[in-house]
């Protein structure tokens, strides 16, 4: 692990917020264990082993009851961790896979039959080295005909470089951590405003509520300035939006969440139980389980 950077918690706390009955956590990680995954040569960082026996244990401590585990880049396009983490959850958990414009047919059947249903776009420049798009969009394409979808990770001062690329990709998309807004701009701003309108303009753009402790100045235990963009995309998009952990936190520095306190910050972005079903049960269920 880089020595300047966080292991995850070591004792999550228990929520106080008792999710719903078949809640899925929609965006975690598995991490090597290095010796027997090894991270990817290319890496522009290297995390803490976070091994799918430990995700789980996890996820039972929360209170859900399934994942999505999400292909992260110092695991580059080797997604054989993540396939792993597919096979140990004896069908609790569905993966976002890392893929290249060479991948075989064969390879996305075999990756498709382990619970894979999407792949990631990551275009945060600190992270990866950036894809041409018609690269990208060939891989879309290809994946859009096993119904998969795309996650794209971008962050909100890039987007109108990006608009209409993200517009013309042709399945569904989700974007991860609401396109990482500067919240200490307003909610009603032209920056967080651009990316409303491509989900208003474009019904098949989903997006993650997640990461408040990546996106906060105010920090915990509340997040208060992020919850106005969360609550502002659930409100509106009700049938369109996914929350997860972002377990094991990658890449801070400065602290670490405590999960269980990050679990409580739901019911502050989706305040009603409806909402709160939609967000945590309904919505990845029909992206991740219909098939």
């Amino acid at each position: 692990m880089d020595p300047d950077w966080l292991p995850f918690h070591p004792q999550p706390s228990r929520p106080l917020f008792r999710v719903p009955p078949g809640s899925v956590d929609a965006h975690c990680h598995v991490f090597g264990p290095g010796d027997s995954f090894p991270f990817a040569p290319e890496r522009r960082y290297t995390p803490c082993d976070a091994s799918a026996a430990q995700l789980f244990a996890l996820r039972d401590l929360l209170g859900f009851e399934h994942n999505v585990i999400v292909q992260a880049t110092c695991h580059g396009a080797d997604n054989r961790a993540l396939v792993d983490g597919l096979e140990r959850a004896n069908g609790k958990a569905r993966g976002v896979a890392t893929v290249r414009e060479s991948v075989t047919d064969k390879e996305l059947a075999a990756l498709d039959a382990a619970g894979v249903r999407g792949v990631r776009f990551n275009f945060v420049r600190r992270l990866v080295d950036t894809t041409p798009p018609e690269t990208l969009a060939a891989i879309a394409r290809r994946v859009a005909a096993l119904g998969w979808h795309v996650v794209i990770y971008f962050e909100a001062a890039d987007l109108p470089d990006l608009y209409d690329f993200f517009a013309s990709l042709p399945t569904t998309v989700v974007v991860d951590h609401m396109g990482r807004p500067d919240v200490t701009r307003p909610v009603d701003g032209p920056e967080f405003g651009l990316f409303l309108r491509l989900m208003a303009e474009h019904s098949n753009i989903w997006s993650k509520v997640t990461c408040p402790e990546r996106l906060s100045k105010s920090g915990p235990p509340g997040y208060a300035d992020v919850v106005p963009f969360a609550r502002r995309v659930v409100e509106q998009f009700p049938d369109r939006v996914l929350w997860g952990t972002d377990w094991p936190h990658p890449n801070l520095k400065s602290y670490m969440p405590d999960d269980g306190k990050l679990v409580d910050f739901v019911p502050l972005i989706a305040p009603t139980p409806d909402l709160q079903r939609k967000l945590l049960v309904d919505n990845p269920h029909r992206l991740y389980w219909t098939r």
